[in-house]
């Protein structure tokens, strides 16, 4: 059988895989709004401990990260199918558990539930992804893949909170969530093209020299490396590699900051749970919408400066946040971030993409998302420390602001083109990028 890679041409995969990744943005969107808001109240949270509230996060990001790269092992394994539906079985428990949860420790358990499956589940529609498109056209691929995912994510959290609003929080989150948990395992049994074998046949064209147009600058690496040899490769024998994975983990500083500290921040102003949803619902709004085009752009223009100028961007919407005291003004500071995060977060994934050999592309990108999504601990505890230390909520705004623009630095020093058709390899072999 011959696999073609192209969008048009693996149409109904594609389609597929979006379908995927946007029941899995509802899961973690199920708990973006309503429950952070509602941790002292509802769930015996004692009051003004940020660390506390960010617990269920750091926990989320340590074992998301971790599965991560276990997934991306596996998947090369067993297949991209079989781990997504793994996932799905693993989040099976979550909404009884937020239902029954008589402490917060239930939450935090819940979280790490939830890691797993997010762990498993959205990075196989990542890598799915990069086993069927062509290299022209992975921004383009991966800008679609985030907006269904971040749409999912916004959606849910405004749809959860007019739910807890209106009707019995808990209650709430149960139904939505086990109806989409349930929606999303039968979607994975039933109609879930598996795309491990368009890999391997890529992978065995580049060997036998059949590519055409200009050659990818894949990184050297051995044709079956060891899980060791991948996580070191990716983490720091790279100088792109390594630029790429520390600015995927400080990027998620922005979303642990938005997830958490932006409602507890507004309801200590006074907002309501609906005003809430609405802000945090921008955020991913405009960060899911704008991916449509950001992820066209880096496949014109390049992966370096966009993901550059989303980091400035959403160092300033980050830094602006608090000095509003509006539901306008933080919508607005929430738009800005949304498109800076727009610009970085597809443009990175495809970055990866373009220089991981695609015999070993699953494993790189499973490194990568692991201390990508680790940003979300390192992040998380450093807000929470930082907090209860100084006693203000302003403080996480500025650890996640100085420490986005200080990454964007390191991508301007460390980080190369990426772009097969800006930054071609000129070697037969796979090239040091």
């Amino acid at each position: 059988m011959t696999y073609t890679l192209g969008i048009r041409e693996n149409l109904r995969p594609f389609l597929e895989q979006l379908l995927q990744v946007f029941f899995v943005g509802l899961t973690i969107g199920i708990q973006r709004t309503v429950i952070p808001a509602l941790a002292e109240t509802e769930f015996g949270v004692v009051q003004g401990s940020m660390t506390a509230i960010f617990a269920f996060i750091v926990s989320f990001g340590i074992v998301k990260g971790t599965m991560n790269f276990v997934s991306g092992r596996l998947s090369e394994r067993v297949g991209r199918r079989r781990v997504l539906i793994w996932g799905w079985l693993v989040a099976l428990p979550i909404p009884f558990m937020i239902l029954f949860a008589p402490t917060w420790n239930w939450i935090v358990a819940a979280n790490v539930l939830l890691g797993v499956n997010q762990g498993f589940a959205w990075s196989m529609t990542v890598t799915a992804k990069m086993d069927i498109v062509k290299g022209s056209e992975r921004g383009l691929a991966t800008g679609f893949n985030e907006f269904a995912g971040y749409g999912g994510v916004a959606f849910a959290g405004l749809v959860t909170g007019y739910l807890a609003s209106s009707f019995d929080p808990r209650l709430s989150l149960f139904i939505f969530g086990l109806i989409v948990i349930l929606t999303a395992l039968a979607a994975s049994l039933f109609a879930f093209t598996e795309t491990l074998p368009y890999a391997r046949a890529e992978a065995a064209r580049h060997t036998s020299g059949e590519t055409i147009g200009p050659r990818p600058r894949y990184v050297e690496g051995r044709d079956n490396p060891s899980s060791r040899q991948i996580f070191a490769l990716v983490t720091w024998r790279n100088r792109t590699f390594m630029a790429l994975a520390q600015a995927g983990s400080v990027e998620k500083f922005v979303d642990a900051l938005m997830w958490a500290l932006v409602p507890v921040f507004m309801v200590a102003k006074g907002a309501s749970l609906i005003e809430i949803g609405w802000v945090t619902g921008i955020y991913g709004f405009v960060w899911g919408g704008s991916q449509l085009w950001t992820g066209p752009l880096s496949d014109h223009f390049g992966r370096k400066w966009p993901t550059v100028a989303g980091f400035f961007l959403c160092s300033g919407g980050v830094l602006a946040f608090p000095f509003f005291a509006t539901v306008g003004g933080w919508a607005v500071a929430a738009a800005v971030t949304g498109v800076g995060m727009a610009l970085l977060y597809p443009t990175l994934i495809a970055a990866m993409g373009d220089i991981a050999h695609p015999s070993w592309r699953g494993s790189a990108l499973g490194v990568y998302r692991f201390w990508r999504d680790l940003g979300y601990a390192i992040g998380a505890l450093s807000m929470g420390l930082i907090a209860d230390a100084s006693g203000m909520l302003e403080a996480g705004f500025w650890l996640t602001g100085f420490a986005m623009a200080g990454s964007g630095l390191w991508l301007i020093i460390g980080m190369e083109e990426t772009h097969p058709r800006l930054n071609p390899s000129t070697d037969q072999e796979p090239t040091r990028a």
